[in-house]
């Protein structure tokens, strides 16, 4: 019976290790393995949690396998290939319940959970976390985590410090939200982990108290900054890690929720399967655990262990059921997946928005805006989307309406210049990321920005045409090479013989971006279209831009948005303020108060509060009140002024139940752009824009909304009326005029109601002071009026001396007798309609007179010529394509497939080929003494060579240092990254503008390195040129003293002192290559660019340029000097201008300011003076 017994034990044990052996021995083999490369994989995995938490995904990576694995190879380390630190530092079951606590599942977001599970399990090894998490989900997932023992706080806190205490004592969680760049150095203890034993117990000493410390005490700090700059010390004492939400991870979890929303039976079903697997899993571990356990403890004989056998039948049996279950699970989880991916589109396209959202906040730290809020969004898109039988039409119409609820969220907080470039940028990323056969090249986009920034004119082959700009040149050519499919062959269809009429007509015409292209029109699409407008006629660009996002998008997105501030108001609650952004002119306190009155609120206190030192408990009052009471509205103005009261909002916010306040209560604020406003209060906010409708016309109507019939009634006199809307006009003139950059004037100042009431009650005092009676008064004195308007009143902000000449002359033109003449206008045109002066006594009939004036300004309205708009089109244009540029990733691959290092390494090796030797200033010296070493002009050589030395010296060592810091051979410092950073976007590097000059492109600036060099060069190593380029010195102004100084030395003998010469200058008839011998006295210069004009070279005098006409250089320039008396007779100097001579300033570059001014040049010209100085008329050096 024994034997039988045993027999039967037997018998049951071979049964049950039969499906055993074939598992341990497999396993075996892979123990075998995994031992002889656990040294290298642990070091690896190590080397991973403690070096590349600060990292996003793809740096990550590269570190793990291009950088440890390779070092671990070198010292012959055996370790795994292609390690998956994941798989390796934790397990499925592991990683599933993060998930369930609300961890994202993408791999960074795992690898980040490993990072800070691991340095919180020993506190006294690892080190303390600080996550940067602009978008919350690690401090969701860590709240849910440690849910029973967690304690938030945040530095502004009035009771950290006794949280901290209470988390140290009890070995509770202490999680740190809204970290900023410097931490409260209350913490340093802790980070330091400065802790003592006393007696028996574990203390920390904070503020000189000591605080027991139990060693479970877990502490993890957050910040929503999205680039903190963390100091080095911080990152010593705390693990950094970048918690930022990932494209794919986002993607992934959209995905859930539409799934959730459209298929709820399928998101139920997964997430039910989840949690068996989960489960079944585990069971089938603890089984294998529990059996091993039992076979390593056995002793004797295994037959006579009734338990061991009881527990491998029980453990095949359930194994068996387990591993069914799997595999059913596992055509489960395919099924479901098969089924949900059909809504990956809608996933995609929220997650290529909410990355959309979160660049612009690069534009303006004032565009914050929070996941929650995004998620928000989603959801509404989804549940507002039309209803459809077919599930891919139902996929379409949530995908447009999220895109239609996303743009209009957005654009209402945008300012005017930033809705363009988020709605192009939108459709840009939307075929960017596209998977099928419309995907937008990366290279594509890429040139749209960038165009031909990183060639020169040596790169390329000759432009055929005069006509054709250099830039827009080198833009064809760079758009020919990106883009070959389609402009492969750009270059030589404009070259072609025959092809200058029709390109040319294209280019001439007006609209360009909706007119046939020759050649190529059936060729091209919308995007296709837009580069070629973008490269050959930069001012249509937006326009283009504009047809691109209709095609894309639709053309709603292509038109303004209006505000609907009715919707807003019920869509927001009382926890949810609404933040209008402040900007010139605007002022939302009439729409509030408007929208307060129809709804029948009050407004908390009368009027709002204006925030200020001193009104913050004055503020939270009106907030108590407002959340207390039934409904009123608390305003808060202005609280750029008041940002610490701000965080203080934030808090009470953030902590105030919905429930406990009225339904309609509402927290309105009104604020400046401020780089220190609260994110947080950003992030649960609206943001709204409110910005006056651009024009003279919208300017004057504003005008008249801050007077009444009162007003004009106040004087009888007849100049009154006409002074009055004169003072109006001229107010929105010269508001208007500053949107057309430096033509308009020199500095954008910022004109405001207060000098328009200014010199109202001005002309009020001199209505008075004079009398009603025409006849027995005194007459109006409009000297006094003009200087008291322009010098006084305006003047005041005006500190460049050109604006004010403008200003002046701007009154001197409008404000004079002629406004008292009947049916006065100031300016009349067929096409755009006339400006004139209502001849009216009621105030109802000067705004019905407003009514007919023009909505689109012509540029000659302002005393502009047409092309001024062609440059403020133009700016527009630079100034979208340049911010998007700067908002970009860096982590993209560049043209040709290219890597960024790669890019930059490729510039820098052409660089340094073409890039001259320095001068040795010993051997300059010696050359400058054979053509006369003290002359001042060769003394003025030797400087500007000193001077551009420098400049090529650091160019050199910069390029070399980056190549090396590219390899890995020297440390990449800030100032080569940021080196690296403006090579890649084909700029020239800040440290490099500081020893040299201004310039938009790469290629260009490098291109007069060259040039300049040269010039210097020759006139060493030959002699004094017999023209000089003056665009190519450093500092013109000491170029023409030089040249003063010069010709009062040959005039010695006749007693000329330097204190008494002027310059004198009379442009020639030739042009720089007909120059070839050099004046007798005096210089030739050459390179001026007339702006805001151009040169009649037959009549030798300036006229209007030619509709779209560029810049056209200036003949030679023939520059001297002579005695004050004679200048005052003839064209030079700074002196009294006399009857057709007009006094045009130069500027080293397009920017204008006394900085800049370099001299000015006496042109001959028929019209008034004023004429040209309305026209902006100026001669630049360099026009880029």
């Amino acid at each position: 019976m024994a034997t039988k017994k045993r027999m039967d034990a037997a018998n049951g044990l071979i049964d049950a290790l039969s499906g055993e052996r074939e598992r341990w021995t497999q396993q075996s083999n892979e123990f075998i393995e995994r031992i002889k490369k656990l040294v290298g994989d642990v070091a690896l995995s190590c080397a991973f949690i403690s070096y590349c938490g600060p990292f996003n995904a793809s740096f990550r990576h590269t570190l793990l396998n291009e950088h440890f694995y390779q070092m671990c190879t070198k010292l012959k380390i055996p370790v795994t290939e292609n390690i998956s630190v994941v798989k390796f530092l934790t397990t499925d079951s592991q990683i599933t319940d993060w998930q369930i606590e609300g961890l994202p599942s993408d791999d960074h977001s795992v690898q980040n959970a490993i990072m800070i599970t691991s340095n919180l399990s020993n506190v006294k090894t690892g080190k303390f976390p600080l996550i940067i998490d602009p978008q919350g989900q690690g401090l969701k997932w860590l709240r849910s985590k440690y849910a029973n023992e967690v304690k938030v706080s945040q530095f502004s806190d009035k009771r950290f410090g006794d949280h901290l205490a209470a988390q140290l004592r009890d070995g509770n969680t202490l999680i740190v939200e809204n970290c900023v760049e410097e931490l409260d150095p209350i913490v340093d203890p802790v980070l330091d982990k400065a802790i003592v034993k006393q007696g028996r117990a574990m203390v920390i000493v904070i503020n000189d108290k000591p605080h027991d410390f139990d060693d479970n005490f877990k502490m993890v700090l957050t910040t929503r900054l999205p680039n903190p700059l963390f100091t080095p010390e911080l990152f010593a004492k705390a693990l950094v890690i970048d918690m930022t939400v990932t494209m794919g991870g986002l993607e992934q979890q959209l995905l859930g929720q539409v799934i959730g929303k459209e298929k709820a039976e399928l998101e139920e079903e997964r997430a039910k399967l989840i949690e068996e697997v989960n489960n079944n899993e585990k069971r089938l571990k603890e089984f294998e655990d529990k059996l091993l356990a039992q076979l390593a403890a056995s002793k004797g004989n295994l037959i006579d262990d009734d338990e061991l056998i009881a527990t491998l039948a029980d453990a095949k049996k359930a194994s068996a059921e387990i591993k069914e279950k799997l595999a059913v699970a596992v055509e489960t989880r395919k099924r479901i997946t098969s089924a949900s991916e059909e809504y990956r589109p809608v996933a995609l396209r929220g997650s290529v928005l909410y990355f959309l959202i979160v660049d612009m906040s690069n534009v303006s730290n004032m565009y914050q805006t929070s996941l929650p809020q995004f998620l928000t969004l989603f959801n509404e898109a989804i549940k507002t989307a039309e209803k459809a039988q077919l599930t891919a039409k139902r996929i379409s119409n949530i995908i447009s309406m999220m895109t239609k609820v996303v743009f209009e969220y957005i654009t209402r907080g945008l300012f005017s210049p930033h809705r363009l470039l988020f709605v192009l940028t939108m459709a840009c990323k939307i075929k960017l990321n596209a998977r099928d056969s419309g995907k937008l090249p990366m290279e594509n986009f890429q040139v749209l920005l960038k165009a031909g920034a990183a060639l020169s004119l040596a790169d390329v082959r000759a432009k055929p045409y005069n006509w054709i700009p250099d830039k827009a040149w080198l833009n064809v050519n760079a758009i020919s090479e990106a883009v070959p499919k389609t402009f492969k062959m750009l270059p030589d269809m404009i070259a072609r013989q025959g092809n200058e009429k029709p390109w040319r007509e294209w280019y001439d015409i007006e609209a360009p971006e909706n007119t046939p292209v020759p050649e190529l029109d059936d060729k091209l699409d919308s995007f296709d279209r837009l580069l070629l407008v973008r490269s050959l006629r930069e001012d249509r660009a937006m326009l283009a831009a504009l047809n691109y996002v209709a095609d894309v998008l639709g053309k709603e997105f292509a038109e303004p948005l209006q505000l609907d501030f009715e919707q807003v108001i019920d869509t927001t609650t009382g926890v949810t303020p609404i933040i209008f952004l402040l900007s010139q002119g605007s002022d939302p306190s009439a729409l509030i108060e408007s929208s307060a009155k129809r709804r029948k609120k009050q407004i908390i206190p009368q009027g709002g509060i204006s925030m200020g030192q001193g009104q913050e408990q004055a503020a939270m009052d009106a907030v108590n009140v407002s959340f207390q009471g039934s409904g009123e509205w608390a305003l808060l103005q202005n609280c750029h002024l008041g940002l610490g009261f701000l965080a203080d909002l934030e808090d009470v916010l953030v902590k105030t139940n919905l429930e406990d306040i009225g339904e309609e209560a509402r927290i309105l604020i009104t604020s400046e752009p401020h780089k220190k406003f609260p994110i947080g209060l950003l992030q649960i906010s609206i943001k709204l824009t409110n910005e006056p409708p651009p024009g003279v016309k919208a300017g004057i109507k504003r005008s008249y909304g801050w007077f009444n019939q009162e007003m004009l009634d106040s004087y009888r006199r007849p100049e009154w009326k006409p002074m009055l809307f004169t003072q109006c006009f001229i107010h929105s003139n010269v508001v208007e005029r500053r949107k057309f950059g430096p033509i308009g004037f020199c500095i954008p100042y910022e004109f405001n109601q207060g000098d328009w009431q200014a010199s109202v009650q001005f002309l009020q005092n001199h209505m008075t002071a004079i009398g009603d009676d025409v006849k027995k008064g005194a007459q109006v004195s409009w000297i006094t009026v003009r200087y008291m308007i322009a010098e006084i009143q305006y003047g005041g902000r005006i500190t460049d001396n050109k604006d004010r000449v403008m200003f002046n002359t701007i009154c001197e033109v409008c404000m004079n007798d002629k406004i008292l003449q009947q049916d006065y206008r100031f300016y009349h045109s067929q096409h755009y309609g006339s400006y004139g002066i209502p001849n009216a006594e009621e105030y109802v009939k000067h705004k019905e007179f407003l009514d007919g004036y023009p909505e689109v300004d012509a540029p000659e309205v302002f005393g502009l010529h047409s092309n001024a708009d062609i440059i403020y089109r133009t700016r527009q244009s630079q100034q979208t394509l340049s911010t998007i540029l700067e908002i970009q990733p860096r982590g993209g691959g560049g043209g040709g497939g290219k890597s960024p290092d790669e890019v930059v390494v490729d510039a820098a090796n052409d660089f340094l080929k073409r890039l001259p030797n320095e001068w040795r200033i010993d051997v300059v010296r010696d050359l400058l003494r054979k053509i006369g070493a003290t002359m001042p002009l060769n003394i003025f050589c030797r400087q500007e060579i000193e001077r551009l030395n420098v400049c090529v010296k650091l160019i050199r060592s910069t390029l070399k240092d980056l190549k090396l810091a590219i390899a890995g051979a020297v440390v990449m410092t800030p100032a080569l990254q940021e080196a690296r950073e403006n090579l890649f976007d084909a700029r020239v590097p800040p440290k490099w503008v500081v020893v040299s000059w201004p310039s938009p492109t790469m290629g260009l600036w490098f291109e007069e390195v060259l040039t300049r060099y040269k010039q210097l060069d020759t006139w060493t190593k030959e002699d004094r040129p017999a023209k000089y380029w003056l665009t190519g010195f450093y500092n013109p102004q000491g170029f023409l003293t030089s040249v003063r100084q010069e010709v009062t030395r040959g005039h010695k003998n006749e007693g000329w002192a330097l204190d008494d010469v002027v310059l004198k200058t009379e442009v020639q008839k030739m042009e720089k290559h007909e120059v070839d011998r050099a004046p007798n006295e005096g210089v030739y210069v050459y390179g001026l660019y007339l702006e805001g004009a151009g040169w009649d070279k037959n009549k030798q005098r300036l006229k209007d340029p030619l509709p779209k006409e560029p810049p056209r250089e200036l003949p030679v320039l023939y520059v001297t000097a002579v005695q004050g008396d004679d200048g005052k007779k003839q064209p030079g100097g700074r002196n009294k201008q006399v009857i057709n001579k007009f006094d045009c300033p130069v500027y080293k570059y397009p920017k204008r300011n006394d900085i800049n001014w370099v001299f000015d040049v006496q042109l001959n010209c028929e019209e008034e003076k004023h004429f040209w100085q309305l026209r902006g008329a100026c001669l630049l050096c360099s026009v880029e």
